[in-house]
């Protein structure tokens, strides 16, 4: 699955990194704590959250993840889509809730 099918899904759009949205992506990864990411996902994951800050692309980019997803209708900061768009991680936003997304993702990934 590439991160540009997951723009096909209702509730969800690209903030940032539309030269990004072929990357891979392998699996999931829900969490809010920056810590837990950096020590538990793997490259290539799609980091659930709904968080909003700069230091998710740090941690993004560290893990080298397929994309960071906005969930709950949260609003990504100025500077975290800046810092995105320099990286090249896409971020996306949807309205869902991290749980409904990450079940969505899971089905969808496991089919």
């Amino acid at each position: 699955m590439k991160v540009t099918d997951i723009l096909n899904w209702e509730n969800t759009s690209l903030a940032c990194g539309k030269n990004s949205i072929e990357n891979q992506i392998t699996n999931g990864y829900n969490s809010d704590l920056l810590s837990d990411v950096m020590g538990n996902a793997s490259e290539g994951m799609a980091w659930i959250t709904i968080q909003t800050h700069k230091n998710l692309v740090a941690v993004a980019s560290l893990k080298d993840l397929a994309c960071i997803i906005i969930a709950n209708n949260n609003k990504p900061a100025h500077d975290l889509l800046d810092a995105a768009e320099e990286e090249g991680i896409p971020v996306i936003t949807t309205s869902l809730p991290a749980f409904e997304f990450a079940g969505k993702l899971y089905n969808e990934l496991n089919k």
